[in-house]
């Protein structure tokens, strides 16, 4: 009787998001890195390239077609409009990795965002000690809806679709069938509504900056230590500097003043928002891409028997993955409360699930799991952002822009399909 041989633990993810070779001890080079690159890509593995260069052609056409796209106001709006949708798709990026689905991410929003207005509102509580409740209500929620998908059985599709329902209740419950509850707090509202000084942007720039200088130096110093091939310091150079460079364009468009009337109020500066979600990102991709936990969920979305046998504990991962979606779901319903002053009974619902489900997959995070990155859902929610900002300009109707946006989405999930059938022919 021979022994079960456990399977071979696999690679922490590059950077299109999924596990990758074995690396060699060559030291790399320029060319070597750019033929690695096209070889993914001709292997199905996209990863985040369809976004980006959807965004630009999106971005060039709506300049093109209505100028004032590329004001500083609408550059500003750009990144309000779209930040809650983008924090729930930030946690759908840790279910959908693992092949699962959770419908009820946007009324978790909702359910959340309630709390934080009625303890705000009327029973007096701190700013901290709200978001701290309406955080824990999120992370309640992830955990039963983990616990029925992991360790009950049933179909996460049969138990968010429940959810879905059952939380729009919760909602007109915790609001009085259909209250609006109104958001005073300061420091709540300044989240969404609210922009730094421009010294202060300049700052937050050269932290980020400093901090993605600092991870690249150290990756490639451990990867040296162990003999494995390296990024030449020209590449580095160039990913470093090119994000200075974008961040100083941005910056600098975003400390010029937006007010149409500067003797009532003056507006300038990054928007709160943004370092919001920007420690949001940080914190999610240090989680999948630099940690063990993190290389459990590309296990699991790959294979799941596999990843039992090496001894992952497959129904905990599960269960971390609901917690994980429902707590940044609670996040966005904070974020959608601070940018609507209050919470009524459509917070988290409409099309917020359907555009934070369309933003997670458009930014290349995959439906058939163990393919995808935090930072997807960032790309995919600008991309869902600068269609609805677009074709608002353009004067097109609702109906309209949910088509195309559902036609991208499509596109996207088609090209997903696509590059999943074409990998194990290589």
């Amino acid at each position: 009787m021979t022994a079960a041989v456990a399977p071979e633990k696999p690679d922490m993810p590059d950077d299109s998001g999924t596990p990758g070779k074995n690396a060699t001890a060559d030291p790399a080079s320029l060319r070597s890195i750019a033929h690695g690159y096209v070889e993914r890509l001709r292997g199905g593995e996209l990863g985040a390239l369809p976004a980006v260069l959807g965004l630009i052609v999106l971005c060039v056409f709506f300049a093109a077609l209505r100028p004032v796209f590329l004001s500083e106001l609408n550059f500003a709006n750009l990144l309000t409009q779209g930040a809650g949708s983008i924090a729930i798709a930030m946690g759908l990026v840790f279910v959908l990795l693992l092949g699962e689905i959770d419908l009820s991410a946007g009324y978790a929003s909702g359910v959340c965002a309630a709390v934080l207005a009625i303890l705000l509102t009327d029973h007096g509580w701190p700013w901290y000690g709200a978001v701290g409740a309406a955080i824990v209500t999120g992370s309640v929620i992830g955990l039963l809806l983990g616990v029925l998908v992991a360790r009950v059985g049933i179909p996460s599709f049969v138990v968010t679709l429940a959810a879905f329902l059952g939380f729009q209740g919760i909602v007109l419950m915790l609001l009085k069938e259909g209250t609006n509850v109104s958001v005073r707090d300061q420091t709540i509202l300044a989240i969404a509504n609210d922009n730094l000084s421009p010294a202060l942007g300049w700052v937050f720039l050269a932290l980020c900056v400093a901090a993605y200088a600092a991870i690249q130096l150290r990756q490639n110093l451990n990867r040296r230590r162990r003999g494995l091939s390296t990024a030449p310091p020209v590449l580095l150079a160039v990913r470093i500097g090119g994000l200075a460079v974008l961040g100083a364009v941005a910056v600098h468009l975003l400390n010029q003043e937006r007010s149409r009337n500067v003797i009532v109020d003056s507006l300038k500066g990054v928007p709160v928002v943004v370092p919001v979600i920007t420690a949001l990102l940080v914190a999610g991709t240090f989680v999948l891409q630099r940690t063990s936990f993190g290389l459990h969920f590309y296990a699991v979305g790959g294979n799941p028997e596999a990843a039992r046998r090496a001894g992952i504990n497959v129904a905990a991962v599960r269960i971390a993955a609901f917690v994980i979606c429902s707590s940044l779901a609670a996040v966005g319903g904070i974020i959608a409360a601070s940018r609507g002053n209050s919470v009524d009974p459509n917070t988290g619902g409409s099309n917020v699930l359907l555009l934070a489900v369309g933003a997670a997959v458009i930014g290349g995070t995959s439906l058939f799991g163990g393919r995808g990155r935090v930072v997807d859902a960032v790309l995919g929610g600008m991309v869902v952002a600068v269609i609805q900002n677009g074709m608002g300009l353009m004067g097109y109707s609702s109906g309209v822009k949910y088509a195309v946006t559902g036609s991208v989405l499509l596109v996207a999930a088609g090209v997903d399909a696509l590059s999943r059938r074409r990998a194990p022919q290589r």
